[in-house]
C-alpha cells in the first residue's frame, strides 16, 4: 500500500495518510490513522553524516526496523560528536553527546530519564568512541535507569585486567549483550566469564540485492572486458591493501585484463591524524609496480546503491585485514551477500561465514599466496559459480530484515507487554512477475531470482497468474495490467486442446512434455476453471474480449467438468463457476458441492470435521469452496459444512501466535497422533488459508478472521519458525519455502503469484473492513 508521510511541522511528529486502491464504491476516499504513543527506543551511537562504519550500521538497522514494523515502537538516536566532529544531520536526532564534554555525558543521563516514552536504551559500544571520557562514559551508563543493551562490535580475546573490567561492568548494568559472531560469544563466555543467558547473537545485517545485467553494468563502469577485483571501506593501513598491490604483478601474468578496484575515501580520522600518507603511499607503490593501468582508486564514500553495484560486477572480492582480532566486518559481509566469491585474511568472522567452502582464505600480509589463489579463482568460473549460490544461500538469514526482526524480538522480550511486534504491510511489486513472464507466459522456476527458461511453463502459474492480475487490476485500475493478463489468457487458450482437455506442461519449446502423460491433470484443469470465472467476473471493468473468451473457454470444458471427482479440483471449479455466475452452470456447481459434502459426513467424527482422513495441500480451499457453493445456492447445509472444517482447520495450523500450514514432509493424518515436523511450508498454502479467511470474513464479518489473516500473513514477513523474510521486498519476489534449517531461496512462479495473491486478500480485507460492522457469524 502507497503511504505518504506528511510533517507536522508544530511537533516534529508525523501524521500517516494511507491512500486505498479503487474499489466499489468508486468514489476515492482515504484512511486516515490517528497518531498514537509509542514506546521509543534510544541508539546511542555515530550517526550519518559522520562517516563510519558503526554510523552506517546504526542507520541501515534503524531502517530496518522502521521499514519492518508499524504500531510496534519508534526509534530515537542520541547521536556522537565531539568537539572537532559536528554535523548537519537529515533528520535531527533527538539528543546529541559530545563525547569531549564532561558535562554532556550526565545532561544526556537526565535527559534520557526525564523522557517516559524512552523504554530501552541501545549503545552501540565501541572502545574508541569513549577513550578520552572513559569515567564520564561509565557515569552515564550508571545513571540512566531504563533497562540497556549493548551492542559489541568489537570483542577482544586474552584481556589485560584492566580491560576485563570495564567489560564486567557493562556487562552487569546490561538487560543484553548483542554480539555479531559465534567467536564473540565464544570469547565473551571463556576470556570475560560472562553468563551466558545475557549473550544474543545477531549477525551483522546486509542489504538484499536484484539481480542486475553484469555486462552492462561493467560497461557503464568502464570495465568492459576487465575482470574485477575488488576491495572497499573507509581506507587506513589496517586494510593491508598493499598485500593485494604485491600480488598483482603475478596475476596480471596470467590475466593481463585485470582490474583492481580500492572503493573508498580514506577514514576521517586517519585523514586527521596523518592525512592522506597512507593513500599516498599505496598510490606511489602503484607505479612503482608498474601496474597504473590494472588499479583503480575510487576516493568516495559510496552511496549505497552504487557500492553494491560494484560489488555486484566483482569477479573476485579481496579482504585482506591485518588485524587477527576484527571480531567482524560490515565489508567483508556486503561483499558475501552481493554473492562475491572472496579471498580473506582468516579474522574470527570470515572462519565462521567461509567454514562451508564458499570463499578462500589466505595468511595475514601473505601477497603470494593470495596471488596464486586469485588466479585459482579467476581459472575456474564455475566453482566462482558455486560459491555465489552458495553465499547467498550462506547469507540469506543475515538480510536487514532478519536482523530487524532479530532485534525487534529482543526488544519485545527484555520490555515484556510494553509492546507487541506489528509487521508492516510491504509496498505491492510486480517486478519479478514480468521478469518470469515472457510473451509466451508465465516461466515455472527461478533460480534465485532469475527466472529458469529451461523449466518451461505449466497451465497452473499462468491461471494463477491471471487471477492475480485480475485481483490487481480490480483493486488499481492501472491498465498497464491488460498486457498480463492478455499473456495469460492467451497461454490458457494454447492449453486447451481439440479435445476441450487442457494440458498443463509446456516445455520453453512452446511443446507439450511427457508429464501431461504422466500426471493426473484435473487439478490444474480446476485451476483454470477458478481463472476464467474470476475474468467473467469483472465484466464491468475488464475490456469486453477478456470476458468473451474467458467465458468461451469454460463453455468449452464445461461438457467435461462432470467426469473430475479429484477433491481440490473440485474446489477449485465450484470457486470458478460461482464467479462466473451464470444460471446454467447451477447444477454444477450442487453436483460437486454436493460430492464435497458426502465426503464429509463420511470421514467426519466428534474430533476429526474433514472432507479426507487426512490434511495435506492447498487445504483451506475446500472449506472456501463451501463457502461459496452456499453464495450461490443459498444451501444453508454447505454453510454449515464450510464452517465447521473451517474452524478444525484453523485449530490445526495456527499455534502460538503463528500460523505452521501442513507440512510437505508430512501429511496430517486421521486417527494418528500429529508429528513435529519443521520444514516443509509452502507460500501456496499459507496464500490460500489467507485467501479463505477473507473469504470468510466478508461473509460472516467475524473479526477472529481477520486478525488470523494477519498472523498468517506475517508468515511471508518473518513470523515462522525460521525467523525469517519470505517475501523478498527487493525483487517482490517470494522464496519458495520454509524448510527446517533455511530459506528455499529460489524465487519461482508460484511461490511469487501466491505471495501476491495474498497481499491483494489483505488489501480487501482492509476494504471489507471500512463496509461492515463487525458481527458475529450466524
Amino acid at each position: 500500500m502507497k503511504t505518504d508521510f506528511i510533517p507536522d511541522k508544530s511537533n516534529r511528529s508525523f501524521s500517516y495518510v494511507k491512500s486505498t486502491p479503487l474499489l466499489l464504491p468508486v468514489h476515492k476516499y482515504e484512511i486516515i490513522k490517528s497518531e498514537k504513543s509509542h514506546p521509543e527506543i534510544l541508539f546511542i551511537t555515530s550517526f550519518p553524516p559522520r562517516e563510519c562504519g558503526i554510523a552506517t550500521y546504526s542507520q541501515d538497522l534503524i531502517n530496518a526496523l522502521n521499514s519492518q514494523f508499524e504500531d510496534t515502537f519508534q526509534c530515537a538516536v542520541c547521536a556522537l560528536e565531539s568537539e572537532n566532529e559536528q554535523h548537519i544531520y537529515k533528520h535531527p536526532p533527538l539528543y546529541i553527546l559530545n563525547t569531549d564534554s564532561r558535562n554532556s555525558f550526565i545532561k544526556t543521563a537526565f535527559q534520557i530519564n526525564k523522557n517516559n516514552k524512552i523504554k530501552l536504551v541501545v549503545v552501540q559500544h565501541e572502545f574508541g568512541f569513549f577513550h578520552k571520557k572513559e569515567k564520564e562514559f561509565k557515569l552515564l551508563l550508571d545513571s540512566i535507569s531504563k533497562p540497556i543493551v549493548f551492542i559489541f562490535h568489537t570483542v577482544l580475546p586474552n584481556p589485560n585486567n584492566e580491560l576485563k573490567r570495564k567489560v564486567e561492568e557493562m556487562v552487569a548494568i546490561s538487560s543484553s549483550i548483542v554480539v555479531m559472531t559465534y567467536d564473540a560469544e565464544k570469547i565473551l563466555k571463556n576470556d570475560y566469564d560472562i553468563n551466558n543467558h545475557k549473550i544474543k547473537i545477531i549477525q551483522h545485517g546486509t542489504h538484499l540485492v536484484p539481480p542486475l545485467n553484469r555486462e552492462k553494468a561493467k560497461e557503464h563502469h568502464q570495465l568492459s572486458d576487465r575482470l574485477v577485483l575488488s576491495t572497499f571501506g573507509l581506507l587506513s593501513s589496517s586494510k593491508s591493501i598493499e598485500t593485494t598491490l604485491n600480488a598483482l604483478p603475478t596475476v596480471i601474468k596470467s590475466f593481463p585484463n585485470i582490474m583492481f578496484l580500492v572503493l573508498g575515501k580514506t577514514h576521517p580520522n586517519v585523514v586527521k591524524n596523518e592525512g592522506e600518507k597512507y593513500r599516498n603511499m599505496l598510490e606511489e607503490k602503484v607505479k612503482t609496480l608498474g601496474i597504473e593501468n590494472h588499479v583503480r582508486f575510487v576516493n568516495q564514500y559510496l552511496p549505497l546503491p552504487i557500492l553494491l553495484e560494484y560489488l555486484q560486477i566483482t569477479d573476485v572480492y579481496l579482504f585482506t585485514s591485518k588485524d587477527p582480532n576484527q571480531a567482524v566486518s560490515g565489508t567483508f559481509s556486503y561483499a558475501v551477500s552481493c554473492g562475491c566469491p572472496v579471498i580473506s585474511t582468516p579474522i574470527p568472522h570470515a572462519k565462521e561465514v567461509l567454514s562451508d567452502h564458499n570463499g578462500m582464505m589466505i595468511d595475514f600480509e601473505n601477497h603470494e599466496q593470495l596471488a596464486n589463489d586469485i588466479i585459482y579463482l579467476l581459472n575456474n568460473e564455475e566453482l566462482r559459480t558455486e560459491i555465489s549460490i552458495r553465499s547467498f544461500q550462506k547469507m540469506a538469514s543475515t538480510a536487514w530484515q532478519n536482523s530487524a526482526l532479530a532485534h525487534a524480538m529482543l526488544f519485545e522480550n527484555l520490555l515484556g507487554n510494553a509492546f507487541k511486534i506489528k509487521y508492516r504491510t510491504p509496498k505491492i511489486n510486480l517486478s519479478h512477475i514480468k521478469k518470469m513472464t515472457r510473451h509466451f507466459g508465465m516461466i515455472q522456476f527461478s533460480k534465485i531470482a532469475s527466472p529458469d527458461i529451461q523449466s518451461g511453463y505449466t497451465l497452473d502459474d499462468n491461471a494463477r497468474a491471471l487471477l492475480a492480475i485480475c485481483q490487481h487490476y480490480e483493486l488499481y485500475r492501472n491498465e498497464d495490467d491488460f498486457s498480463l493478463i492478455q499473456t495469460y489468457l492467451n497461454f490458457i487458450k494454447y492449453c486447451l486442446q481439440p479435445n476441450n482437455r487442457f494440458l498443463n506442461y509446456i516445455s520453453f519449446k512452446k511443446e507439450r512434455t511427457k508429464q501431461n502423460d504422466a500426471e493426473n491433470l484435473e487439478d490444474s484443469t480446476g485451476r483454470a476453471i477458478w481463472a476464467l470465472g474470476y475474468v467473467v467476473s469483472l465484466n464491468k471493468i475488464l475490456p469486453s474480449n477478456f470476458v468473451s473468451e474467458a467465458q468461451h473457454l469454460i463453455q468449452r470444458v464445461v461438457p467435461n467438468l462432470d467426469k473430475i471427482h479429484s477433491t481440490r479440483a473440485m474446489a477449485f471449479i465450484v470457486k470458478g463457476l460461482h464467479y462466473q455466475n451464470r444460471p446454467e452452470n447451477m447444477a454444477l456447481i450442487k453436483t460437486f458441492a454436493n460430492r464435497l459434502m458426502h465426503m464429509y459426513k463420511h470421514e467426519t467424527t466428534s474430533n476429526w470435521k474433514w472432507f479426507e482422513s487426512y490434511l495435506t495441500y492447498g487445504n483451506s480451499l475446500l472449506p472456501e469452496a463451501m463457502l461459496c457453493a452456499y453464495l450461490s445456492t443459498e444451501n444453508t447445509a454447505y454453510k454449515m459444512i464450510a464452517i465447521e472444517s473451517f474452524e478444525f482447520l484453523l485449530s490445526k495450523i495456527f499455534q502460538d501466535g503463528k500460523i505452521k500450514v501442513v507440512s510437505n514432509k508430512g501429511w496430517l493424518y486421521k486417527n494418528s497422533l500429529a508429528e513435529k515436523v519443521l520444514g516443509g511450508e509452502q507460500p501456496i498454502d499459507v496464500a490460500y488459508t489467507v485467501l479463505a479467511l477473507k473469504k470468510f470474513y466478508g461473509v460472516c464479518k467475524h473479526e477472529e478472521y481477520k486478525q488470523k489473516a494477519e498472523v498468517a500473513f506475517s508468515w511471508f514477513l518473518g513470523n515462522n519458525h525460521l525467523r525469517q523474510i519470505v517475501y523478498n521486498p527487493c525483487t517482490g519476489g517470494c522464496y519458495d519455502g520454509v524448510e527446517e534449517h533455511n530459506v528455499n531461496l529460489n524465487q519461482g512462479a508460484e511461490s511469487t503469484i501466491s505471495y501476491l495473491m495474498a497481499r491483494l486478500a489483505m488489501e480487501r480485507i482492509l476494504i471489507e473492513e471500512q463496509k461492515y460492522t463487525i458481527s458475529d457469524c450466524s
